[in-house]
């Protein structure tokens, strides 16, 4: 158990007290939001100013590196003992599916798995890899340069992608826990808008038309009561400054956190350069408009660097004030796809630094936190 006794801010917000009263003056100006989401909202704000941020994982407790489906499973806690403070999940094909996402993993069990880690104390994200509504491929297709405009108010499949949004809301809905309470969640659409790899991609909409379809889905989410629902914006690389990350944003009263979604592909220099960069432009723009900022996406693919989280990663995050940074996934589907370590891979050893690190925050600090401070 790590000492992290000056994170009093935990006890607070767990217990919604903090949220109660955010919640009350944000149904007061109109844009009513859960005492729980509000809760989150403020946790998300508050932890850089106590030096800290969330370690987080995509898919961590569904499947990992020779394991699928074992429960209460992790390749981060086998490595380090604790879960990741944030994970994520993502809904893409279940509004074709029904039952299950493009990763085949059950939606029963993301359900599951969302509502234990709120009960550890830890905070669950959605990304929403969507089909292409108007080819019916996938969501990487963009051989059709009409499809958002198709799906806004007037276009031949409106209908249909309402319905498409209807189903993710009913299901973000059904997440709850056994008192009937809605599992305050980060919902992160269309995200990555400013490369062109998704058919809301930057040479596929207008900047009017990507603002017109997150202010629909931000609309239509909130006439199904997905009102326990935080929002987060999170481009890619692409921006060089301020400006270029704000072209497409859609507006205050819609976005709670900015994010960005950024990799290594080459050496550990060009790396930190480039994060170093989008970070710069994050705080610029958190602080211009009172916005959490975190990464939203990150890693090196296979992490072949024996000392990547302390001598790549840590040294350029620390120096901002991110409220999580979050790394992909670990397929069990396919060979060399894994962000996070697991025993005996080759950063094991440096990522529990990493983890004992007294800037970084997993789920097992916020239990212990909550713990002694009561």
């Amino acid at each position: 158990m790590k000492n992290r006794t000056y994170i009093h801010i935990f006890m607070v917000l767990t217990m919604g007290l903090t949220g109660c009263s955010q919640a009350a003056k944000e149904e007061a100006a109109g844009n009513f939001r859960t005492p729980e989401a509000s809760a989150m909202l403020e946790t998300l704000k508050t932890l850089p100013e106590q030096g800290v941020f969330m370690f987080g994982h995509h898919d961590d407790p569904v499947y990992g590196i020779g394991w699928d489906g074992d429960s209460a499973r992790s390749d981060v806690k086998s490595v380090c003992g604790d879960y990741p403070a944030i994970m994520s999940f993502d809904l893409g094909r279940m509004e074709i599916w029904g039952d299950r996402n493009l990763d085949n993993v059950s939606l029963d069990r993301i359900r599951k798995e969302t509502v234990a880690q709120y009960q550890r104390g830890g905070m669950v994200s959605f990304s929403w890899h969507t089909d292409n509504p108007l080819t019916g491929k996938d969501t990487w297709d963009v051989s059709d340069s009409t499809v958002v405009k198709s799906i806004l108010p007037g276009g031949a499949n409106h209908d249909k992608f309402i319905g498409w949004i209807d189903k993710v809301a009913d299901y973000l809905n059904s997440i709850q826990t056994s008192e009937g309470i809605k599992v305050p969640v980060l919902f992160r659409p269309w995200h990555e808008h400013t490369g062109s790899w998704f058919w809301w991609g930057q040479n596929l909409c207008t900047t009017d038309e990507y603002k017109a379809l997150w202010q629909m889905t931000y609309n239509r989410m909130k006439e199904k009561g997905a009102d326990q629902l935080l929002w987060a914006y999170s481009p890619g690389t692409e921006p060089n400054d301020s400006t270029e990350y704000l072209e497409r944003y859609p507006g205050d009263s819609i976005v709670d956190l900015i994010g960005v979604d950024i990799y290594q592909y080459g050496d550990n220099e060009n790396y930190q350069q480039n994060l170093d960069k989008s970070l710069q432009i994050l705080t610029q723009v958190s602080r211009a408009h009172g916005k959490a900022m975190a990464i939203t996406e990150t890693g090196y693919e296979t992490i072949p660097d024996s000392t990547w989280w302390t001598q790549t990663l840590l040294p350029v995050i620390e120096k901002y004030p991110i409220s999580y940074v979050l790394v992909w996934r670990n397929a069990r589907e396919k060979e060399n796809h894994f962000y996070a370590p697991y025993p005996g891979q080759v950063s094991e050893k440096d990522f529990i630094k990493f983890y004992e690190n007294p800037k970084t925050v997993f789920v097992g600090d916020i239990k212990s936190i909550v713990k002694n401070n009561k």
